[in-house]
This record gives structure tokens, sequence and C-alpha cells, in this order.
């Protein structure tokens, strides 16, 4: 798809517009109710479905299912990372007031990320092809990873910082308390962060995490970077407000994380089909709409049976009573 450097702009500055009113909107803390969280969600999935339909007006059916392709892709890996933002916020006690201005920052933090991400991914593509190899064995690798941990007891799972946080704690010092949503203040003659700063780097730092493993995903679907930067803009501006809406819900989401296992597998596969045939093998490539329906029936698929293994679950608790664990201790901030 030849997209030019105004479209480009008109794109970013439209994005930059849609945060800025979803963040006036939202500006003054509160809780988030479900039906708030709900109305968003809908509406952030109705503008990415109506700029699918737009791509698929001016630039036809390859560039549309592309990003549909993508945008479900980046969407069903975003929840996953759902449970790591639960664990960070446990891990630094927000208060739930403040928890919607977190995940507001830390969001625009990974799309930064993901930007510089998306450009260096497509600069290596552009000159080295056999990188897809790489992409498509990672992928496969990521995939046989999510299975093994998967497999693993997660239950006592907490959120540990990364050295980039650490370092960043060393440096400037961390006020004891929330001080509102202020980021830095004065405490002893010295600026130090507030814990809502740290909690607001650590969500968009932890997404480097996510990003090696979705950067590749999306580019085993499309290698346009347009596609690929918008796929990912939609999918984790629309991530604040799925945060409260199905917050109690991913608890109940216990085969999640194989759904995902088999799509970041599939996508592995597709890569590495696709290197082939780039170097001159005569094999079968996998086309998006074939991509897309393995995808979305997979997700589908996932979701009934993780609903069903819970309500099993809740059934036989019920009527036995839940299994004793060990008393667990505070999370020390």
């Amino acid at each position: 798809m030849d997209v030019s450097l105004t479209l480009w702009v008109l794109t970013i500055v439209g994005l930059c517009a849609l945060i800025a009113v979803d963040f006036f909107i939202g500006r003054k803390p509160h809780d988030v109710s479900v039906k708030e969280a709900g109305i968003w969600t809908v509406v952030w999935i109705v503008l990415a479905a109506l700029f699918g339909l737009g791509l698929l007006i001016f630039g036809g059916g390859q560039p549309a299912g592309e990003f549909f392709a993508g945008y479900i892709t980046e969407k069903s890996l975003s929840v996953d990372n759902l449970f790591v933002f639960v664990l960070i916020m446990a891990k630094f006690a927000v208060p739930s007031q403040y928890q919607q201005r977190v995940l507001l920052v830390g969001v625009l933090i990974a799309l930064v990320l993901r930007a510089i991400f998306i450009a260096a991914g497509a600069a290596i593509i552009a000159s080295f092809s056999w990188v897809f190899y790489i992409f498509g064995a990672f992928l496969i690798w990521t995939a046989w990873k999510l299975i093994q941990e998967a497999r693993a007891d997660q239950e006592d799972e907490e959120f540990e910082e990364n050295k980039l946080l650490k370092a960043a704690e060393r440096r400037f010092g961390v006020a004891d308390r929330y001080h509102g949503t202020k980021l830095w203040i004065q405490q002893n003659g010295k600026r130090v962060m507030t814990p809502m700063l740290v909690v607001m780097l650590a969500i968009g730092s932890t997404d480097i995490l996510f990003a090696l493993d979705s950067i590749p995903a999306i580019f085993g679907l499309t290698q346009d970077p347009y596609i690929v930067f918008t796929a990912n803009a939609f999918a984790l501006m629309g991530l604040r407000q799925l945060y409260f809406l199905i917050g109690g819900l991913l608890r109940k989401l216990v085969h999640l994380s194989y759904g995902l296992s088999i799509i970041l597998g599939f996508i592995g596969v597709k890569l590495v089909l696709h290197a082939l045939h780039e170097s001159g093998v005569h094999v079968p490539e996998i086309s998006i709409p074939v991509s897309l329906g393995v995808i979305c029936s997979v997700l589908i698929v996932t979701t009934i049976t993780s609903l069903r293994a819970s309500r099993k679950q809740a059934q036989t608790e019920a009527a036995t009573g839940p299994a004793e664990s060990p008393a667990k201790t505070d999370i020390d901030v």
C-alpha cells in the first residue's frame, strides 16, 4: 500500500486528537464504572472498524484484511498483557481512582516505544528478507514458552521490577506515598519521583517485552509499516477501558495462553513459509483470509472453553468448598 507523507501526518494528528479527547474526558481522577468502560471500549472498537472500512474503500480488500487481522491479533495479545497490569497495580498499591490515569500515560509510553520498534522492524525487513526466518522461529519458540507457562502454577505470581525501573528509582529516589496525580515532589530538599510516576514507567517499560512478541507477529501478517502502526495504535488505545471492563473476567480466561500460543505458532509457521517463498522455494503461502479465519476461530473456541472450565470449577468449589491455601502476606510498596 502506497502511503504518502501527508497521509502519515494526518493519521498521526488524528490519533493524537482522539487521545487528547480521551484524556480530557477522563482527566479528573475517579473510579471507572463498568458502564463508562463499556461505552469507551465500544467507541474504540467502532473507530478501528471505521478505519478498516476506510482502508477497504480507498485501498482495497488486501490492506483492509491485513489491518483487521493485525488489529485482532494485537488486541488478543494485549488482553494477555492485562494480567501483568493487574500485578503492577497490586505491587504498587495504586488507588482505584488513579488507575485510569496510570494506564493512559503508560499506554502512551508503550505506543511511542512500539512506533520505534515498528520503524526498526520495517527497516530490517526491507534490507534483510532472511529476518523472517528469525521472526518465525522466535514466534514458534514463544508459543511453546506460553504453553509451558500456562501449564505451570501461576497462582503466586508477582510483578518484578525490571533493571531500568530499579535504576531510575536509585537515581531519583521515590516518595513514600502517593501525592494525587503529581509525578514529582520536593522531599527533604530533593526532587524525587512519586509512586505514580514509577508505576507509569513500569507499565510503559514492561510493554517492551510484550512488543518482542507482538511486533514480529503482526509483521507476519503484513509488511506494511502503516498498517502495522495503525493496528497497534488502535489496539493499545482501547486497552485502558478494556482493563476496567473485563478486569473481573481475566481470571476466567484460563485457556487464553493456550489460544495465544496457537496463534503465535501459526503466524510463526506463516513467516517461515513466506521466507522460504522469498528464497525461491516453491511452498504454499497462507493467505490473509485464512489467517483471519484461524485467529478468530482460535479466540472464539478459547473463550468458550475458558468460560466452561471456569463455570465447572466454580460449581465444584460450591459443592465441595474451595481448597485451603496458605495465608499470603501483604505486598510491601
